[in-house]
């Protein structure tokens, strides 16, 4: 006996589920994060890990600068070497690297807004170490939704705002997902990857009380006809959901669905 279409739907689902899981329990992953830091300009010392950090501009360039004794502990990531002396790294914005590493504690530099930061992920966090899963909705079919792809021209850089207030966005909308529910048109503006692939984040009703304050939900590449799959069962959470040191993307403007989306991942639970 074959399973039917639900059973298979439903079974591939779960899978997408328990690979959201295992990726989130990653030993330096999105659950570790411990602290936003901005380097400053003067070289000085940071929360957490030892050092002494700054970004500094030289000739139109600035580089992060990072100054240890091997006493204090501090390793580079990538070689496990001690860091001895001092040292730089220069990034693009948006950019990150895996840097150095105190004991369970991985320090990402990172340029947000062209400003440099570090961020410790600790594999010793309680919020990874009590973690147990992301609570979702149940598997709901009917949030399986035949949309259109409408691509714009040219892709629009349009501002936004992150989960950090000290950080602006820019989503680089490339048209606009349209699908009707309840009789009603809705059309989202998503992103484009490079295989095609789309990403959507959005409001809709159910934030604040049984969601976080917005989502996101990625669809595969658009078929040749301009019909598009939006299954919201997939919808899932930015780590700004869990960690209050996400620089995490807004919803663009319009992007607020009329909806209570009950599909997808849920507020996750307190570490």
């Amino acid at each position: 006996m074959t399973d039917s279409p639900a059973d298979a739907q439903l079974a591939r689902w779960q899978r997408f589920r328990d690979s959201r899981n295992r990726a989130l329990a990653a030993e330096h992953g999105w659950l570790t994060l411990t602290s936003f830091q901005w380097l400053e300009p003067t070289p000085s010392p940071v929360e957490v890990v030892p050092g002494l950090w700054s970004a500094a501009t030289e000739g139109g360039r600035t580089t992060a600068v990072l100054t240890a004794r091997a006493d204090e502990g501090l390793v580079f990531a990538d070689s496990g070497d001690p860091v001895d002396g001092t040292y730089t790294a220069e990034l693009a914005d948006e950019e990150s690297l895996d840097w150095v590493v105190y004991g369970t504690v991985l320090v990402e530099l990172a340029v947000r807004g062209n400003r440099y930061a570090i961020r410790t992920r600790d594999s010793a966090s309680p919020t990874l170490t009590g973690f147990t899963g992301v609570p979702v909705f149940d598997y709901a079919p009917e949030w399986v939704v035949d949309a259109r792809w409408e691509p714009y021209p040219e892709p629009r850089d349009v501002p936004i705002s992150t989960a950090n207030p000290l950080v602006d966005g820019v989503h680089r909308s490339a048209g606009e997902v349209v699908f009707r529910r309840h009789g009603h048109e809705y059309r989202l503006q998503a992103e484009q990857g490079r295989l095609g692939e789309l990403t959507i984040t959005f409001h809709d009703e159910t934030n604040g009380r049984t969601t976080d304050d917005w989502r996101k939900v990625e669809t595969p590449r658009p078929r040749p006809d301009g019909s598009v799959v939006l299954d919201f069962n997939r919808a899932i959470n930015y780590p700004s959901a869990f960690t209050a040191y996400g620089t995490c993307p807004m919803p663009v403007r319009g992007n607020s669905l009329d909806l209570a989306v009950e599909a997808g991942e849920k507020t996750p639970d307190p570490a």
